[in-house]
């Protein structure tokens, strides 16, 4: 029971948990005008996919409790099953080279295994919890998607073209993604401001 109330609780403040890698990479980081353009557009492709996601599962990416309406396995849920957890993830990189600019080494390894340990400890705490929802949801139709779409890192084989479903809507990106996108973009001032002074 503890262990559940826990994961409830992680998936709850997701975002939140995640903030002080914000927090480590501005204090921390001496960004470079090339390790700034480098690590934005890494930071802009991982953003990309999760719009490219969040278009396809919509507002329920902001629920506080596991939710999900349909079984989506069209766009990039063809491709892997966290895609959205993917996109935070290379956001998470992108920031991160950012900021390594003038770091030393051992502060840019430190600052890289904050970050690796934080996102990879949230989303394997959480993944899991959102895949059992599935399974009891969706039964045999996501333990057939499971089977034949990697979780996280692509391997060739995605979801086959005619057993896909979901459509992806753009209007759903302005009311499900404003967070992600304003914390963006005050990353990205950040790694501006950081090279100025």
């Amino acid at each position: 029971m503890r262990l559940g109330c826990s994961l409830r609780f992680i998936f709850k403040n997701r975002g939140a948990l995640l903030v002080p890698v914000a927090l480590a990479l501005v204090v921390f980081g001496r960004p470079t005008i090339a390790s700034a353009t480098a690590g934005l557009a890494l930071a802009a492709l991982g953003e990309i996919i999760r719009l490219w996601a969040v278009g396809y599962s919509g507002v329920t990416t902001r629920a506080e409790v596991v939710t999900a309406p349909a079984l989506v396995t069209a766009g990039p849920y063809a491709i892997v099953r966290n895609p959205l957890y993917v996109g935070n993830t290379v956001i998470a990189l992108g920031f991160w080279l950012a900021f390594a600019g003038r770091t030393s080494l051992v502060t840019a390894l430190l600052l890289l295994a904050f970050v690796l340990l934080l996102a990879i400890g949230v989303y394997a705490a959480i993944v899991p919890l959102e895949e059992s929802y599935l399974a009891q949801t969706f039964g045999a139709q996501f333990q057939s998607y499971r089977a034949k779409v990697p979780r996280a890192i692509p391997n060739g084989k995605t979801m086959p073209p005619l057993e896909r479903t979901g459509t992806w809507r753009g209007e759903v990106i302005a009311r499900a993604e404003i967070i992600t996108l304003a914390f963006f973009a005050a990353m990205t001032a950040a790694v501006i401001l950081r090279l100025i002074y």
